[in-house]
């Protein structure tokens, strides 16, 4: 029997192992957050302190994104996951005895939803990276709306029986069940059989990594669109997280099983949209999806905080649910599909840091505005900002350009040459890992007819040198000769250099052949590399 076109990516064996242990764990860390966000109405009802749970929740994800992001790609991604989620497991038990004890005041609860919060935010980049390894590419823009689905199925049922858990079992329940639900996932990463790729370098260093993951990020255009995007998307969205518990006691005066239904009803419209995502892909790009995201999450917005009756706030909820997925889920594809597999984890790492960040200060921004001018204001505040955001931020890019999406093999060398083998053998021992900073230069004979083309192609190189790497890049002209140009770009050391020719892409090698055919001359660009030679070392 044929899958749905959504459930595609289920035939492969080992993202169904994971997506289903997921789902477990989300559905567990739902009935968790339904718990903490209703035993703060009770410990501490102000609206400031209950959208405290929230950005506790939130606020690990924003300060460890990028060194969860590194570490993901240097050391044993399923070993880093399995420590990660026994790290959450640990600190929800503490959190389902201290409350199962009577020993949890308001800032225990803060302190230790932070803890889980910790644990989520070393997670986070690790297991994203993982989808990429578990289908093809062409499934991988399924794979991730499925994981949305996933996700949003869990906030559809996790909240509900979260919210009945704590009308029959008190908050601590909930705390508990969520420890528990971890224990699935360390047992799917055990049974995953993961192959490792094989390198033939040494493991970059932790700040290299992650100077390597910024210097990546900063020469993206792609990727920075997507971050900008995602951060302004849930940087107003956000404010619902921390006011919804507040809007169903106070404004609809409803008991904790309706704020399940209230995010199950949310979930309901996140399933339906993720379903109906893979069929409206022909019709609408992904930077239109998140414009139109945007929009529907705003009118939602406003809509709920209008609302006075359970009928008309579970109709925005299930609104919102189709924005915040559709809009989620395309912005994490256009993350993952926009960068390589090296600096996967920290270019994902990046981008939750930031739209982290927007979620924190978003639900913070809710929290605030909650207390000065009441909820309802508040929300439609939100609302109203993040529609307008939305088409404000229209114009940045989210997917490269349909010739970089095919990426055509280069139909012309690169400016390289064949790795220099040392004059000296004594020169042998200054090539590895803590050797001087490598400079490499290109020399170009450009006709003077082509001179615009050329800069306009070596702007781009600029971008892949330093995408790949390079601490800094200049592009020289000779003032007695014109037609001479001279490209420098300088690499941390010689295995930095080496994996440098392993992280280019064949788009990466396209636009490099592009400069290379503007050469004039018998022989092709002339490519070297200098060696710095610190004082002190043997020469």
């Amino acid at each position: 029997m044929q899958l749905p076109s959504a459930l595609t990516p289920l035939r492969h064996p080992a993202f169904r192992l994971l997506w289903l242990a997921n789902l477990c764990s989300n559905t567990g860390m739902w009935m968790q957050n339904t718990g903490a966000g209703w035993l703060m109405t009770s410990l501490a009802p102000s609206p400031l302190m209950v959208s405290m749970v929230q950005v506790a929740s939130l606020l690990p994800v924003f300060l460890l994104a990028l060194p969860a992001g590194a570490l993901a790609d240097i050391v044993d991604r399923r070993r880093y996951l399995i420590f990660a989620q026994a790290w959450i497991a640990c600190a929800g038990a503490t959190l389902a005895i201290l409350a199962w004890t009577g020993n949890l005041g308001p800032w225990g609860l803060v302190a230790l939803t932070f803890a889980i919060g910790v644990g989520t935010a070393m997670n986070s980049p690790a297991w994203a990276a993982t989808t990429p390894e578990t289908v093809p590419r062409q499934d991988l823009t399924g794979a991730i709306v499925l994981n949305g689905i996933g996700f949003n199925l869990s906030r559809t049922v996790g909240p509900a029986i979260g919210g009945f858990t704590v009308a029959a079992a008190g908050a601590e329940a909930t705390f508990a069940l969520n420890a528990l639900s971890f224990l699935a996932v360390i047992v799917a990463l055990l049974v995953w059989k993961r192959e490792a790729p094989r390198a033939t370098l040494p493991k970059e260093h932790f700040l290299s990594a992650i100077r390597a993951g910024i210097g990546y990020t900063r020469a993206s255009p792609v990727l920075r669109g997507v971050m900008l995007r995602g951060f302004v998307f849930f940087l107003f969205a956000a404010a619902l997280w921390g006011l919804l518990p507040l809007l169903v006691r106070q404004q609809l005066g409803l008991g904790p099983e309706w704020f399940g239904i209230m995010l199950a009803a949310m979930g309901i419209g996140a399933v339906a949209a993720g379903l109906l995502l893979p069929s409206l892909r022909g019709r609408l790009d992904r930077g239109g999806t998140v414009t139109a995201a945007s929009l529907i999450a705003g009118a939602a917005l406003i809509l709920l905080g209008q609302a006075h009756h359970w009928a008309v706030a579970m109709l925005a909820m299930v609104l919102y649910g189709v924005a915040w997925l559709a809009g989620a889920s395309t912005l994490q594809a256009a993350a993952q599909l926009s960068v390589p597999s090296w600096v996967r984890a920290r270019a994902i790492g990046i981008y939750q840091l930031v739209t982290f960040g927007g979620l924190t200060l978003g639900a913070g921004f809710g929290g605030w505005g909650g207390e000065s001018f009441g909820i309802g204001y508040a929300l439609g505040l939100s609302g109203l900002l993040c529609a307008v955001g939305g088409v404000l931020v229209r114009r940045f890019i989210i997917e490269p350009p349909a010739a970089e999406s095919a990426a055509p093999a280069p139909d012309a060398p690169a400016p390289s040459v064949p790795r220099p083998e040392p004059a000296a053998q004594a020169l042998t021992g200054l090539l590895h890992d803590e050797s001087g900073q490598v400079l490499e230069v290109v020399r170009y004979h450009i006709h003077p007819a082509d001179r615009r083309a050329f800069l306009a192609a070596m702007a781009e190189c600029r971008q892949v040198r330093l995408r790949n790497g390079a601490l800094g890049w200049r592009l020289f002209e000779d003032v007695a000769h014109p037609e001479r140009w001279v490209e420098f770009w300088v690499m941390q050391s010689w295995t930095e250099h080496l994996r440098e020719e392993g992280r280019m892409t064949d788009w990466d090698l396209t636009i490099l052949s592009r400069a290379a055919r503007l050469h004039r001359g018998e022989t092709p660009p002339e490519a070297a590399r200098y060696l710095n030679v610190m004082p002190g070392l043997p020469s």
